[in-house]
């Protein structure tokens, strides 16, 4: 059965990256693609790149564009896919890639983002540990209906760090993670700071002290881990590199008391060791963003660092690939029963 596929936002970086990615799937057909001011135009006035689906004309985003599909994913700014939940009932599966159905409380979203709370959304992180027994988003996400996709920092920063919470082998009190990120995050609109002339040649810190919005969806992703109570205090600092997409987040934590450097490592083995698209390198050897461009993987770099107490996790990813689009039709996979790879791969291009 051949299932189709509506995608919202297709002329923004995110709704780009969905395409490109679901190009290749066997089991999708895309047969609509909407945008706002850009309706009207060919997709391929916007995407050059995907050739494959030239064919393609941009409409409008409404709910009678999106309803009728199989399958709906919402690239659409935060606060606005909201408006389309009670439209797509009908719909059997939507995905929504902006952050409307990440959160669970609605006071985070008051202080971090405003406006009105929607229901939260099985979290489309299917690696990220929830709870004790090793148990993971993965199992929520089977036989889903409504899935939010992740915030790209904020799921590299989760998946960096959720083995040792889980493990009770670093303390989530004292978090500190700092991150060089592709301006392609913050999506596809005109704004001054993210022009060529402004980050080319630089790197400009963003979000200081503890205001990015994706500092909730983290706390959020270790307290669900934690197989207790437990206190999540993050210090978080983005910084823009000239590089079109990537993000590499150095996310430390101190060792808990007694703890082994044994017991540290093989809290994140026991919890990767399993998986296609989450991988923890060999112990010396750090991920390079280049490793992952283009494709749907994280790969994780493990230290420990005895002098300041603190474990050390340098991890890498395709923030339009494993960050967004890639994590959306992995979650899609899980969620229809397909196999979880489809249509994805753990290759990086090089150089």
């Amino acid at each position: 059965m051949t299932l189709s596929v509506a995608v919202s936002g297709a002329s923004g970086y995110a709704g780009g990256e969905i395409l490109r990615l679901l190009a290749a799937h066997p089991d999708v057909q895309i047969t609509t693609v909407t945008a706002h001011s850009n309706a009207g135009d060919a997709l391929i006035d916007h995407q050059p790149h995907l050739r494959s689906l030239a064919h393609l004309t941009l409409q409008p985003t409404t709910p009678a564009a999106l309803a009728g599909h199989d399958v709906v994913f919402l690239a659409l700014p935060h606060g606005q896919s909201g408006q389309y939940t009670d439209a797509l009932a009908g719909t059997p599966l939507v995905i929504d890639a902006g952050a409307d159905h990440r959160l669970t409380s609605a006071a985070a979203w008051d202080a971090f983002y405003g406006g009105a709370f929607h229901e939260p959304w099985a979290y489309g992180v299917p690696e990220l540990i929830v709870g004790p027994g090793g148990a993971t988003q993965r199992d929520v996400l089977v036989g889903a209906s409504r899935i939010a996709a992740p915030g790209c920092n904020a799921s590299t920063v989760s998946l960096s760090l959720a083995p040792g919470v889980a493990a009770g082998v670093i303390d989530p009190s004292d978090i500190v993670s700092v991150l060089a990120v592709g301006p392609s995050g913050a999506g596809r609109s005109l704004k001054t700071n993210l022009l060529a002339s402004e980050i080319l040649g630089t790197a400009n810190p963003y979000a200081v002290g503890g205001t990015h919005r994706h500092i909730p969806e983290i706390q959020q992703a270790l307290v669900a881990a934690a197989p207790a109570a437990v206190d999540v205090r993050i210090s978080f600092t983005p910084v823009l590199v000239p590089m079109a997409r990537g993000i590499l987040a150095t996310s430390t934590a101190p060792i808990a008391d007694g703890v082994t450097d044994a017991e540290i490592r093989a809290a994140w083995e026991q919890a990767y060791g399993d998986e296609v698209f989450v991988q923890l390198l060999l112990e010396g050897r750090f991920p390079r963003t280049a490793d992952v461009l283009g494709a749907n993987t994280a790969l994780l770099g493990l230290a420990i660092d005895r002098a300041a107490n603190r474990v050390v996790v340098v991890t890498a990813v395709d923030n339009l690939v494993k960050g967004t689009a890639g994590a959306a039709i992995q979650s899609m996979n899980i969620a229809l029963g397909l196999p979880e790879a489809t249509g994805l791969t753990v290759n990086g291009v090089a150089p």
